[in-house]
């Protein structure tokens, strides 16, 4: 008995000294380090790093000191603490010093020159790149350029010095293609793509990431063609097109779980081997022990043989535990995917709703369009006949209500362009002052009607000449000072405009528009940017409007960069405040060319032919073209237009988009094959899917936008005669 004492103490020392050796070395905390670095635990990388020092410390390791100290300056390196790696790396570098040369000394010295980088110290950062690279040439290491231009670009690039990183990344990106840079040319490419989608330009964007995705075909690196392909999607999803983006987010999904398969199959492959030298050592030392007792006595040989046996199924039933657990989490991680997959699936399902929706109120928006410009036209036309004022109180109405109809109907059409994606901002130069301006003069008879002081705050230090779009900027502020004069009477609307921030290349404008109006309650601060909303129908019914004016605001400014931000209380005003970009165009303005009104007589005797379909738009654009003076001659289709042009000339053709048969774009490219002088103006109601662009491409000179406004209508003709 007390023999097989002395056999089990001695074989738990054995187990011991083996468990304290395997737990306490540098390669043992390495090992661990790694796995946490794997996981992004940072921390607890630091920590076993900072053993593994201390271990180097006690057995006097001097080239293990050096590098486990270069390796915490790493870390310290990924987590942005650049103090604390600069240090490090500082110090493992000294303790190069005392050993000899070799690579990660090199790149002890490359790591200073890019945490300098990303600090800004260019002027240190380069000392140390030379010194990196010297000592490189001095070992007749040459490979490894290209990996450390990688990350110096990185850190130029956590610098936000865009511009030299992208340098730097296309300078990798051109080098030949060779097994050994084939990984770092893709990640180059994938840098690129990011840093083109952050300064918005998608197009360059796209193809670095095409170029990236196609070498990773060469690299069969899966792990990093996973995270290009999500990367993709986020691409897509921001430029909201929403099905490349789900299907290249179900390839990402596709990738990430084949490569958990893999994990999983090697984890259980290692598990068994594991399991296997467990239990090879156990027969060892069950015969070791069976041989030495066998030579005393038989029933202490069946005694270790037992507790051998036990020892074995022990260790059998914890591999078996923990391959059942693999499996579970396996299982699990898959039912995540799916419900991941259903979650896509309904959003996708919503945005199609939605994109139905905006289509239905498109369509019905172009359709109102035809009927109102006949109840605008006819109604153009009895007040110019000379109404009695009896009548004329009655016409005036009528007028009223045809122009609140189709301010109501652009707006809707407004709203639903900005959901579908169809606006496209413009980047153009011009004078913000100068727009702001223009605007006070042209909304100063609103504010003298509502008795209300109307004073603008422009900020002299804004540069003159800005690139935007003023278009959109205008349409932001004309709809909130309107609605700061609309509600407000006997007080004050101020609007502030003043330089928030300037770079060498940008500016940042703040902007405030204060009234001493009517207010908002609180609950309906939010509320009152949805379409339809007026914050109370009593405020509805009083002062009027649609309540889709702060709605096109709020999504304007979002599709500009900004955010607005609303401040209310009742009784006392509102005041709207929200921040734009602009970049600053250092060429001269050019000088803009006021348009002249147009003159009565220069539309007498013209010619012009009118190719429409509808006899009441026919009836009343005849009738606005006789009053004038000008000769009209109607054809309700495109091939008997295409015909007539072919044997008479007109001095203009108003040809309407929608027409049955051919419509109105082809018989326009029909005519200009053999008629490329004459003006051909569109007559169309712009639909969702429409353009003026898309409409001048055909050949037409202008477009005139029904319902027609008449002194626009006249002034657009006028123009080309």
């Amino acid at each position: 008995m007390k023999y097989y004492l002395l056999i089990l103490i001695s074989f738990t020392s054995f187990l011991y000294s083996q468990t304290r050796q395997n737990t306490d070395s540098v390669s043992y905390y390495n090992k661990l380090a790694n796995s946490n670095l794997q996981d992004k635990k940072y921390n607890q990388a630091v920590l076993l790093t900072k053993k593994s020092i201390a271990f180097c410390l006690k057995n006097d390791e001097s080239e293990q000191l050096a590098n486990q100290t270069f390796k915490l300056g790493k870390i310290y390196y990924t987590q942005r603490n650049y103090e604390e790696a600069l240090k490090n790396l500082h110090e493992s570098v000294s303790l190069f010093d005392r050993v000899r040369p070799t690579a990660t000394k090199a790149l002890a010295l490359h790591y200073i020159g890019v945490a300098n980088t990303a600090k800004g110290d260019h002027k240190t950062a380069a000392i140390y790149y030379n010194k990196a690279k010297n000592l490189l040439k001095q070992l007749n290491i040459i490979d490894s350029a290209e990996v450390l231009n990688y990350q110096k670009a990185l850190a130029l690039k956590q610098n936000r010095n865009y511009s030299a990183a992208i340098r730097l990344f296309q300078e990798i990106t051109r080098k030949p293609s060779e097994p050994f840079n084939l990984k770092t040319k893709t990640d180059s490419y994938y840098q690129l793509a990011l840093i083109e989608t952050h300064l918005k330009k998608n197009d360059s964007a796209k193809i670095y990431f095409d170029n990236a995705l196609k070498l990773t075909e060469k690299t069969n690196d899966l792990i990093q063609k996973s995270k290009i392909v999500l990367a993709i999607s986020i691409y897509y999803k921001e430029n909201k097109n929403y099905d490349l983006a789900y299907s290249y987010l179900e390839e990402h999904y596709q990738l990430e779980n084949y490569i958990l398969k893999l994990k999983n199959a090697k984890l259980d492959v290692d598990e068994f081997q594991k399991f296997k030298k467990n239990q090879s050592l156990n027969n060892t030392i069950k015969r070791e022990s069976e041989e030495k007792i066998q030579l005393k006595t038989y029933r202490y040989s069946k005694l270790v043989s037992i507790l051998a046996i036990a020892l074995i199924s022990i260790l059998s039933l914890l591999s078996l535990a923990l391959y059942k657990n693999n499996i579970i989490r396996n299982q699990n991680n898959l039912l995540l995917r799916e419900k991941n997959k259903e979650l896509i699936l309904a959003k996708n399902k919503a945005e199609k709703a939605s994109k139905a929706r905006s289509e239905f109120l498109s369509t019905v928006s172009h359709e109102l369009r035809t009927p109102l410009n006949a109840i605008n036209g006819i109604t153009h036309l009895l007040l110019e006949d000379g109404p009695k004022k009896k009548q004329l109180k009655y016409l005036e109405s009528l007028k009223f209500s045809g122009n609140y109809l189709t301010t109501f109907i652009n707006e809707i059409l407004e709203i639903n362009k900005i959901d579908s994606t169809k606006v496209e901002i413009e980047h153009i130069s011009f004078n913000l002052k100068e727009l702001l301006f223009n605007i006070q003069i042209s909304l100063k008879e609103l504010a003298t009607a509502n008795k209300n002081y109307f004073n603008l705050e422009a900020d002299p230090s804004i540069p003159d000449n800005l690139i935007g779009d003023p278009t959109k900027i205008s349409q932001i502020i004309l709809n909130l000072i309107n609605n700061a004069l609309k509600f407000t009477q006997n007080g004050h609307v101020n609007v502030i405009a003043k330089l928030h921030s300037r770079t060498e290349a940008e500016v940042t404008v703040y902007f405030e528009i204060v009234d001493t109006g009517i207010g908002i309650p609180e609950d309906k601060l939010q509320s009152v940017f949805e379409s339809f909303s007026q914050g109370s129908i009593e405020v509805n019914r009083k002062y009027g409007g649609t309540g889709l004016g702060l709605t096109i605001v709020k999504k304007l400014i979002e599709l500009l960069g900004g955010e607005i931000q609303l401040k209310s209380e009742v009784g006392k005003g509102s005041t709207f405040t929200f921040k734009l970009d602009f970049k600053i165009n250092n060429e001269p303005l050019q000088p803009v060319i006021e348009t002249k009104l147009y003159d009565d007589n220069q539309l007498k005797n013209k010619s012009i032919l009118l190719i429409e379909d509808n006899k009441i738009n026919q009836m009343i654009t005849r009738k606005m073209l006789e009053n004038k003076a000008i000769t009209c001659e109607i054809v309700d289709n495109g091939e008997d237009a295409v015909k007539i042009l072919k044997v008479k000339r007109f001095d203009m053709i108003l040809m309407d988009v929608h027409l049955p048969g051919i419509n109105g774009t082809t018989a326009t490219k029909q005519i200009r094959e053999f008629d490329q002088s004459t003006p051909i103006i569109a007559l169309t109601a712009i639909s969702l899917d429409e353009n003026r662009d898309t409409l001048l491409s055909f050949g037409m000179n202008d477009v005139i936008t029904k319902p027609f406004v008449p002194d626009e209508f006249y002034s657009t003709i006028a123009r080309f005669f």
